[in-house]
């Protein structure tokens, strides 16, 4: 499911218009980014939670060449469904 079906998705199951339900998803995800960026989890009792995980620097090798290569330490956004979420989906 891409962007515009999630819209559509949310327009027909809460009964609002498609430009009502694109505005408070595109507000979920600011709210949500600006979270996770200050470093806070964003927990849904139910759904799941989003939150940020450092991984550390390490060694690779470039498939092409097969010439090491350095991986910088980065920040990844990370998400485990909740118990509700993962039984629906058995």
């Amino acid at each position: 499911m891409n962007k515009a079906e999630l819209v559509e998705a949310i327009s027909t199951e809460a009964k609002i218009t498609k430009a009502d339900a694109t505005r408070a998803l595109e507000a979920f995800m600011n709210v949500t980014t600006k979270s996770l960026r200050k470093g806070e989890r964003v927990a849904l009792v139910g759904f799941g939670t989003f939150t940020v995980s450092k991984r550390a620097a390490r060694n690779g090798r470039n498939p092409q060449t097969g010439k090491p290569i350095k991986i910088a330490a980065k920040k990844v956004a990370k998400f485990k469904a909740g118990i509700e979420l993962a039984a629906k989906i058995k």
